[in-house]
């Protein structure tokens, strides 16, 4: 590696370190990859191309996504999570396909389609926080055979949206968790994160047979700062769980949504 490079590296080190704890916080909080929030800044602050960025994305959701689970035991401990294994193998059912097909039209389409693509779907999440936050655990919306169709659709739809974005699909999972099996709000953070790692993780794998997959390699001491960075924030975002409450954070997040569409959009 040459000075110049070493020398990009070390001025985007903080930035790279504070993004990453900030972005793991909420999502160590809420249950989610912290993706959403995270792909601007890859494209707007650091510069990533459309298709690297998510790559570098997915690769941060990942990391976030397996430390928040433990982190967040304390509150939600695995053996709820293990009781609700049937909500978890039906949605990953829909998630799993979905997840492949979605990451293999990502590597096909053009720079300028994939921003606005990412600008829509961030406006779409946006919207699905704002109509499912004052959700609560309650009845589910379908029972029997209809709830499991409708749980293996809603994984498909959510797979294709996480590896087209990079993101963990938690901000679609949990509205799912919510009101189609009546999970608990704090519960459904953390089966949302036991159905996103598995899907996440066939997504990298499609990605990993394009050749902007190499972006990791040469931006390894990037992602390693990023990445310490987004352990520190999982760490701190599963002690604050159960203290914010999600009545006032999911629309501060909707709107922090917003936004970053704008800013996707306009650099296309």
């Amino acid at each position: 590696m040459d000075s110049s490079s070493n020398t990009i590296i070390a001025r985007n080190a903080p930035a790279a370190f504070g993004g990453g704890a900030v972005i793991g916080a909420l999502g160590g909080l809420i249950g989610l990859g912290g993706a959403e929030f995270r792909l601007p800044l890859l494209i707007g602050l650091f510069n990533f191309a459309a298709l690297e960025a998510v790559i570098l994305n997915k690769a941060m959701s990942l990391v976030v996504v397996a430390t928040a689970l433990p982190f967040r035991a304390r509150t939600v401990p695995f053996s709820a999570i293990a009781e609700n294994w049937p909500i978890i193998v039906n949605l990953l059912a829909g998630s799993l396909i979905g997840a492949w097909f979605g990451a293999g039209w990502a590597t096909r389409l053009k720079s300028e389609t994939l921003y606005k693509v990412i600008a829509a779907l961030l406006v779409a999440i946006a919207i699905v926080l704002v109509l499912g936050h004052d959700a609560t655990a309650g009845q589910p919306l379908l029972t029997g055979p209809a709830q499991l169709i409708a749980g293996v659709i809603a994984g498909f739809i959510i797979g294709v949206v996480a590896s087209l974005l990079g993101v963990a699909g938690g901000e679609l999972l949990i509205p799912t968790l919510v009101l189609l099996f009546g999970a608990d709000i704090k519960l459904a953070g953390s089966l949302s994160l036991a159905v996103s790692l598995p899907t996440m993780l066939v997504g990298f794998t499609r990605y990993s047979r394009d050749q902007s997959f190499s972006v990791l390699g040469r931006n390894k001491s990037f992602l390693l700062v990023m990445a310490a960075g987004s352990i520190v924030g999982t760490f701190i975002g599963g002690l604050l769980l159960g203290i914010v409450p999600n009545a006032l954070l999911l629309p501060a997040l909707a709107v922090i949504l917003l936004i970053s569409a704008v800013k996707v959009w306009r650099h296309a």
